[in-house]
């Protein structure tokens, strides 16, 4: 099989480098998309294999197009783009500070797809990443699990809607990443613990966890239309 060309936007560090670091392993050509070019060049520095950056901001959705343009042709596309925005009690959470949720994880999530599909292989793959508040009951996550929600309700639909190609999706629990860096070190120690007590595999998630998820969900040719919860159980105990 010809050598496969994967483009993960949100590439340069957390999940997506994790899963940059996963299909660089097995054989994959790989561009990094981010929007920091100072940390686009850090990540290049841990990474080995047949890799590309490409300079990005997911959410000015207007340059996405172009984007894709000057990469070219692509097997498989992951969207791997955060946002912490819209945590806090739902009496008393602002609907600016949810609308800018969906600014920084749905739009940009449905926009890039929208945009690739030209460039992007008819039987190919397409992954995104959601979230675990999407599914589980978790007090204080309504305006973050919505827009997480919002991008797992696209998996089915654009599975059904643009076959052959694959469409999928993961949900993270708590994973290690620079996600959490509001917190400080011992801040963080505490609430890593107590989420670890809450998930039957008793820790928190690694990066390579979620990466080789995707990876998963990637070279398996026969999974489409699946949201692929990658927790430890943790909804389980929420």
């Amino acid at each position: 099989m010809p050598q496969q060309h994967t483009f993960i936007l949100g590439g340069s560090s957390g999940i997506g480098l994790a899963c940059a670091r996963e299909l660089l392993r097995l054989g994959h050509r790989v561009t990094i998309a981010g929007r920091d070019a100072q940390r686009l060049d850090d990540a290049t520095q841990t990474l080995t294999g047949d890799l590309a950056t490409c300079l990005l901001n997911a959410a000015d959705t207007g340059h996405l197009g172009d984007a894709f343009a000057q990469v070219g042709p692509l097997d498989h596309l992951v969207l791997a783009l955060g946002s912490g925005k819209g945590v806090g009690p739902f009496a008393t959470v602002g609907l600016a500070e949810v609308r800018q949720g969906f600014e920084e994880k749905f739009f940009p999530h449905f926009a890039a797809a929208q945009a690739a599909l030209p460039w992007l292989r008819k039987d190919g793959s397409l992954t995104f990443v959601s979230a675990v508040t999407a599914q589980a009951a978790m007090p204080g996550t309504a305006g973050i699990g919505a827009a997480n929600a919002a991008v797992a309700a696209l998996v089915p639909i654009l599975a059904a809607e643009l076959r052959p190609l694959r469409v999928n999706g993961v949900s993270p629990g708590v994973i290690d990443t620079p996600w959490w860096g509001f917190l400080e070190d011992t801040q963080k120690a505490a609430v890593f613990a107590e989420y670890a007590a809450k998930t039957p595999v008793g820790r928190v998630g690694q990066p390579q966890d979620v990466g080789q998820a995707i990876a998963l969900l990637i070279c398996n040719g026969f999974i489409s239309g699946q949201m692929l919860v990658c927790d430890g159980g943790l909804r389980l105990g929420c």
